[in-house]
């Protein structure tokens, strides 16, 4: 597996969690409490969220490298979906 993650900084962490997890759970089965998320896309993919009052950290776990960049770039489009009020900053490291 690949691993890469996205430390974002924002007041609303939690928030942004539980929104990515309720909405994914329509399509996936998704696991979430308000300060941690899981949600596991296919056998080959899933992300987990930590949030605390600073920071949504996200860890993306991928068998097949080239789906790496196409997956994060979904996460950040619904992250910011959600996030519209604030701009935020996603890099993606590893």
């Amino acid at each position: 597996m690949h691993l890469s993650k996205a430390v974002v900084r924002t007041e609303h962490a939690s928030r942004y969690l539980q929104q990515l997890c309720k909405h994914w759970s329509h399509k996936f089965s998704v696991d979430f409490d308000p300060t941690k998320g899981r949600v596991p896309f296919s056998d080959a993919a899933e992300v987990t969220f930590i949030a605390d009052e600073t920071t949504l950290t996200m860890t993306l776990s991928v068998a097949d490298l080239t789906q790496q960049a196409r997956m994060q770039g979904v996460i950040d489009d619904h992250l910011k979906r959600f996030a519209f009020c604030e701009e935020l900053d996603i890099v993606w490291t590893g």
